[in-house]
């Protein structure tokens, strides 16, 4: 049973996420702060902050508008996190890492939004 968003794996696997991600980009150029330092941050940041929104609302219609809006910042930071890799500023094994979790975490957003939708 699901009482709050801290009792949802994928809640806490996306904390741990954002965790990482701090500590990946810490190295990036000093000239990426406001760029894509901080849009790798901000991405990863939303998709646990969206999950937990979504569990507080009211229906679960809302939820699963709140679990998309996480499923979108997870492919934003994918995508960020390649471009990252591209240009060099993070390690093969950061990147590797990271983008395993993105992926777990895309997967288990998808499968608790199927399974929402089939409570609906």
């Amino acid at each position: 049973m699901i009482r709050t968003h801290k009792d949802l794996k994928v809640w806490k696997k996306s904390i741990s996420l954002v965790t990482q991600i701090y500590s990946s980009t810490q190295s990036f150029p000093k000239e990426e702060i406001y760029g894509l330092t901080n849009q790798i941050r901000r991405a990863a940041v939303s998709v646990s902050s969206n999950i937990s929104e979504g569990a507080a609302r009211q229906t679960n219609k809302e939820f699963i508008q709140f679990l998309y809006i996480a499923l979108g910042s997870n492919s934003e930071l994918e995508t960020q996190l390649l471009i990252a890799h591209n240009l060099n500023y993070i390690s093969n094994n950061d990147y590797e890492n990271c983008n395993k979790q993105v992926d777990e975490i895309g997967k288990m957003l998808s499968g608790l939004i199927s399974y929402r939708k089939s409570k609906s």
